[in-house]
């Protein structure tokens, strides 16, 4: 009978610590845009906001699917590239998949496996594509334009409870254009465009986000309640 409530007790134990295969999410936080008019990060900041969903492969592999958006913004430039007083601002979206690496073991921690944390730093790369231009009446050949881009960073994850988490992100996106600002005397105007990518516009997010899971992985035991 011991050796039974024994058995039984630790399947309940480990019933609560059976892993959730995907995640939903939200962030917010700020960006800024690298390019022609703002050749350093951390300049003409506006905010960034997003959603995704994560699945988890392994304790250490995902990938995340997420849509964001932010605003770019510059000072204006006339047509002989002399900076002006007046400022533009230009919406975009962004949709991107991503392979993410998890430094550590992540997970609920149990006294079961050690090698579990509620935390970890992690990398991630994938691929996306854009939409900018939105909404700006002064934009570039008036219409929103669309072009792929390459994301990757790196964050953050810490697992407060067993369904419930947060994560720090820094992402960078690298375009595969040069006229993010949509304006004129902005766009390839040193004739660098086409095949050399060092010349493509970038954007960067860091965001703070909250995040649910669900959809707990199969038990591996069929007898025992885990």
């Amino acid at each position: 009978m011991l050796a039974c409530a024994s058995v039984e007790t630790r399947a309940q134990v480990l019933s609560t610590d059976q892993p959730y295969l995907c995640e939903l999410g939200v962030q917010g936080g700020f960006g800024y845009y690298v390019g022609d008019a703002a050749p350093h990060i951390f300049t003409n900041i506006r905010e960034a906001y997003g959603i995704h969903f994560r699945y988890k492969f392994t304790k250490r592999w995902a990938i995340q699917a997420k849509v964001s958006g932010q605003r770019i913004a510059g000072s204006d430039f006339d047509i002989r590239g002399h900076k002006l007083d007046t400022r533009w601002q230009n919406q975009m979206i962004n949709v991107d998949v991503m392979a993410e690496f998890n430094f550590f073991r992540f997970g609920t921690s149990n006294k079961y496996d050690k090698r579990i944390r509620p935390y970890t730093p992690y990398i991630f790369l994938g691929i996306g594509a854009g939409m900018y231009g939105i909404g700006d009446k002064a934009a570039l050949s008036r219409g929103t334009h669309a072009t792929a881009y390459i994301p990757l960073g790196i964050g953050f994850k810490w697992k407060f409870h067993r369904f419930i988490g947060m994560n720090i992100a820094w992402q960078h996106n690298i375009y595969m254009a040069d006229n993010l600002e949509s304006r004129d005397a902005l766009d390839n105007k040193h004739q660098l465009n086409g095949w050399n990518w060092m010349n493509c516009d970038l954007t960067g997010m860091f965001t703070v986000g909250l995040v649910f899971e669900f959809a707990k992985a199969k038990k591996v035991c069929r007898i025992c309640n885990f």
